[in-house]
């Protein structure tokens, strides 16, 4: 099994803290299929037969047969919610929460909203149709990993060289970086990430378990009705098959896994003694721009690596927190995002790498369009991003700074 754990250890459920986001999560996807249901076709239905008699006869009768389509989609957010409920009761089995009812009625809208986009994002991370997205995003961090930190035919060097994946999101990045051949430790603060990365890495019983409906709940910018009702099968890979028997059972230098994925803020649970110079790479992929403060995240990042360590990444700089203003009274036991946002510019930040005890070694700016983020590749609406990529390598204290041309 792939462990996924706390960054301390396991969940207690006496921290009220992680009481309430754990519980929020897991009811947020309980919601999933009755929510789905009532603001995606209930709430349409209501508005055709609020129309004259004339119009509703024009709609309901065909081609256009707009029942008939709304119960279509009935039928695909079933199907999804059957995801979410198989994550759901993955999950309570984790926990230990079976026949514990506390967790319900805990989930706000916002919990919601993030329990619809976990699902959809199973498109990006775990079907063969999101293999494009990917591949745009991994393979040049793969490609750096190999170059700059080799695999070995000696698994004691492997399960030495550790790599860290802050933001490891529904993990399939940290799955491939296994298959790879690397040992890797992910780290998300998010329960509903972790929720649905553990149901695919560990709890799915075969590839291609599901069928999922990634566009099934947006009604814009389609050209036909079966472009919102396209399906895809998850997970296009089953998470235990995808290495050997003897790699499962294989363990790190002074225990633990050879691929595992911990909870908590990444500041907070990286900024410690344990992890002084524990890395030998960081990858940071679509994560930097979730930082309050991108100098935080340098600091912990340059804590964790070895002298000579690489941090890779790429990913755009969609500043998360740039619209939070500073609260009041905010201290340093309040949460990070309390206390405003600082943005930079993507020549910035590697300026700002540069000064702070790394030597960038690679830059270069993605061809427009080459990331899209979950993107249905029907609509009429195409998002994609011009991701920043760079490598950079952690120096001695008072070596002087290399910055690549």
């Amino acid at each position: 099994m792939t462990p996924i754990k706390e960054a301390a250890s396991t969940v207690h459920l006496k921290d009220h803290s992680k009481c309430h986001e754990l519980f929020a999560a897991l009811d947020s996807f309980r919601q999933y299929r009755q929510l789905s249901h009532y603001n995606t076709t209930h709430l349409r239905r209501q508005t055709l037969y609020s129309l004259p008699a004339e119009h509703i006869d024009l709609l309901c009768a065909p081609p256009i047969s707009l029942l008939a389509s709304l119960d279509a989609i009935d039928s695909a957010i079933a199907a999804n919610a059957d995801i979410a409920e198989a994550m759901l009761d993955a999950a309570l089995v984790k926990y230990g929460l079976q026949g514990d009812e506390s967790w319900k009625g805990t989930a706000t809208v916002e919990d919601v909203d993030r329990a619809r986009s976990t699902i959809r994002q199973l498109y990006r991370d775990w079907s063969l149709e999101g293999a494009g997205e990917r591949a745009a995003c991994y393979v040049p961090i793969l490609s750096a990993l190999e170059k700059y930190l080799p695999t070995s035919n000696d698994p004691a060097v492997n399960s030495r060289d550790r790599v860290l994946v802050p933001g490891s999101g529904l993990g399939r990045l940290v799955l491939d970086l296994r298959v790879a051949g690397y040992t890797v430790e992910g780290n998300d603060s998010s329960y509903h990430q972790l929720i649905a990365s553990q149901y695919m890495l560990d709890c799915a019983n075969a590839g291609e378990q599901h069928k999922l409906y990634p566009w099934a709940l947006n009604a814009n910018n389609h050209l036909t009705r079966a472009d919102q009702l396209q399906s895809v099968s998850v997970p296009d890979t089953h998470g235990l098959t995808a290495w050997s028997d003897d790699d499962i059972d294989s363990t790190l230098v002074g225990g633990g896994a050879r691929m595992g994925i911990t909870y908590g803020e990444f500041t907070a649970s990286y900024n410690t003694p344990k992890h002084v110079a524990s890395f030998a790479a960081v990858v940071t992929c679509f994560f930097i721009d979730t930082a309050p403060n991108i100098i935080a995240y340098i600091e912990v990042i340059r804590h964790c690596l070895k002298l000579g360590g690489v941090w890779i990444n790429l990913g755009p700089l969609l500043w998360h927190f740039a619209t939070t203003a500073p609260k009041s009274g905010t201290s340093q036991s309040d949460k990070v995002q309390d206390r405003g946002s600082i943005e930079l510019t993507g020549d910035e930040v590697v300026a700002l790498v540069g000064r702070m005890g790394f030597d960038i070694i690679e830059v270069e700016h993605l061809p427009a369009g080459a990331a899209g983020y979950v993107q249905d590749p029907a609509s009429m609406l195409q998002n994609s991003y011009r991701p920043t990529y760079w490598v950079a390598r952690k120096r001695a204290v008072g070596g002087a700074a290399a910055v690549a041309g």
